[in-house]
């Protein structure tokens, strides 16, 4: 199986910092070479491998069909570094970069999902955050953590006026907790057969279609060892993941993804027990 991870989008160069944002990852938007971007760089305050599973999430949420923001490594110089909140610095080497795009976060947008030209991709976004354990949306434990509709964002750009397409955005705690590093330890039993359902806003709800989450399913049971190597190779050494770990992240990827194929229908049923009537409704 082959899949292209290139983008056309590259910056080359930091040209200003515009500020940061009091986040985990000091997320700092820019200008670049390339124009307009969000960075996340190393020196933030909980380390480089919230770096890496964004940018494999991000990958593997394009590889899985869905919109996402162009992303690339920008490389920061000596002289490009800046404050970050809480007394962080951007230090040098390479940083996570995301190509700006108009529109806003749909938990500030005040928008209803029924003005999205990409309806389908809620029921994709549900998929992918179960299958990468991805609790930084909407945890299935709200006493966990609270949910984050800015993680989704609805962007307006190539689209007709009043009317949005949903990119999934930020996938920093794809595999992991709040607070935890990548080990050796990634594919232990618990995290391949975990059977809760992540991203289900209640929103999402009524708009879940049974035939996407059986395409879902589908390309699911594509992925592979290839596939997966090639994205987690694509990790700079900087961001200090080790060989072992990447072993095992990939293993992760490749048990869990056959186990949510077959397990999804069941797991949503069993988080909304309506969803059969209502799956079968919205395919109509």
């Amino acid at each position: 199986m082959t899949w292209a991870m290139e983008s056309t989008w590259q910056p080359t160069r930091l040209l200003q910092v515009a500020g940061s944002v009091d986040t985990s990852t000091g997320t700092t938007e820019v200008s670049t070479d390339a124009g307009r971007a969000y960075i996340k760089p190393m020196g933030n305050r909980q380390g480089p491998h919230v770096l890496a599973t964004d940018w494999v999430g991000t990958h593997l949420a394009k590889w899985f069909g869905l919109n996402t923001f162009e992303i690339a490594i920008l490389t920061l110089d000596a002289d490009d570094a800046f404050p970050l909140p809480r007394g962080y610095t951007a230090q040098p080497g390479p940083a996570f970069a995301a190509r700006a795009l108009p529109g806003e976060p749909w938990g500030q947008s005040g928008l209803q999902l029924n003005v999205l030209v990409n309806p389908e991709d809620i029921s994709r976004l549900v998929v992918f955050d179960t299958w990468t354990l991805n609790c930084d949306r909407h945890h299935h434990e709200l006493t966990a953590r609270k949910p984050n509709p800015d993680n989704v964002y609805l962007s307006s750009e190539g689209v007709e006026a009043g009317k949005r397409r949903l990119i999934a955005m930020d996938h920093g705690l794809c595999f992991i907790r709040s607070g935890d590093d990548l080990t050796p330890k990634l594919a232990n039993i618990g995290k391949v057969q975990d059977d809760n359902i992540y991203g289900l806003f209640p929103e999402f709800r009524e708009r879940l279609r049974q035939s996407t989450i059986d395409d879902c399913a589908s390309r699911l049971r594509e992925m592979d060892k290839s596939t997966a190597d090639a994205v987690i190779e694509s990790v700079p050494g900087e961001w200090d993941v080790s060989t072992e770990t990447r072993n095992a992240w990939s293993e992760l990827i490749c048990r869990r993804a056959p186990f949510v194929a077959d397990n999804i229908c069941n797991s949503i049923e069993k988080a909304a027990p309506w969803f059969g009537e209502t799956g079968r409704k919205n395919n109509g």
